[in-house]
Order: C-alpha cells, then sequence, then structure tokens
C-alpha cells in the first residue's frame, strides 16, 4: 500500500511540474545587441507573389525594466526604399507571453500587438490586422536562435490561418 502511495505521490508531483507555466521573461535575452540584418521580402503581399526583394542592414536591441521588456531599432536599405522601424517588446508575467509592437517612420504609429510565447526553443506570436481593407491573421515565428545567429519569418493568412504566406524572412548574424 506505501509503495502505491508512493507512486501516486510521485506521479502527481511530475503531473503538476509538467504543467506548471514556464517564466519566459528571458526568452527574448538573444536578441540584446547589435545585429547585422538581411532581409528578404515579398514584393507583394497575398497576390500570389513569388517575387523576393533583398536588402541589409542593423538593428540594435537593449533591454528595458530590468529585463521585462526591451527595444529594437531596425534599419534596412533595400532595393524599394529604406526602412527604419522599431519594436517594442513587452513580458506579461500574468499571462507568461510576450507582446511584440511594430512602428515604422513611414506612419509614424504603434501597431496592434503580435502576442505569443516560446516553446521547444521556437518563438509563436500572432495578431487580426487590416490588410488592403480585409481582416487578416498575422504570425511571427522566431527560430534557429544561437549566441551569434537568429531567424524571423512574418505571414499571413487571409482565409483564418488555414494557409499562410512567408512574406518578409530576415537573418540576423551578431555584430562582435
Amino acid at each position: 500500500m506505501k509503495l502505491i502511495l508512493i507512486a501516486v505521490a510521485i506521479a502527481s508531483t511530475q503531473a503538476i511540474a509538467e504543467t506548471a507555466v514556464r517564466d519566459g521573461q528571458h526568452d527574448f535575452d538573444f536578441e540584446i545587441g547589435r545585429w547585422n540584418i538581411h532581409l528578404k521580402k515579398l514584393k507583394t503581399r497575398l497576390h500570389g507573389s513569388h517575387e523576393w526583394i533583398d536588402g541589409s542592414g542593423t538593428s540594435t536591441t537593449r533591454p528595458v525594466w530590468g529585463g521585462k521588456a526591451n527595444l529594437e531599432e531596425f534599419e534596412v536599405d533595400m532595393p524599394d526604399g529604406h526602412i527604419e522601424g522599431a519594436t517594442l517588446r513587452l513580458y506579461s508575467p500574468q499571462s507568461h507571453q510576450w507582446s511584440l509592437y511594430w512602428a515604422s517612420q513611414k506612419d509614424g504609429e504603434l501597431g496592434v500587438p503580435t502576442v505569443g510565447e516560446f516553446k521547444d526553443g521556437r518563438g509563436e506570436f500572432y495578431d487580426q490586422e487590416v490588410w488592403e481593407g480585409r481582416k487578416i491573421l498575422v504570425r511571427f515565428i522566431w527560430s534557429k536562435m544561437t549566441p551569434k545567429s537568429a531567424h524571423f519569418e512574418q505571414s499571413f493568412s487571409d482565409d483564418g490561418g488555414k494557409t499562410w504566406e512567408v512574406n518578409w524572412i530576415t537573418d540576423q548574424t551578431r555584430i562582435e
């Protein structure tokens, strides 16, 4: 009987540990610092285009609020123009999720937050926006993070998430 109770106690402890919410406050720490950016973006989004344009630039990310947030300044030259933007990333200790806010110098507005979290070394973030007058879903994926590199993709879906069109890819290399 004691063995059964011990086995039940161990199984319960393991189940509680597995269901405990992971603190992801430091998930974006890899992004702190200066980066060379290679940007590849789809020339026309959600119109079946397969034409990509490439550019390069830099980004700098610094911690805010003792690491509970960070601010990225992004600058890239593309054949179709210069892009300057900023991403404010805020961590919620209640939801254990990040909210990512993008702002561009082009319109000077802070966009809706793209919200999500990291699991198994991959970050997924979602929001709903208006694109060319219609509601779409937006997905950000962070992957392949190492101390010296990272990969980011933005995708749009105009069919409720059944299919996704990747339209913005950055590959980052840390500036030593």
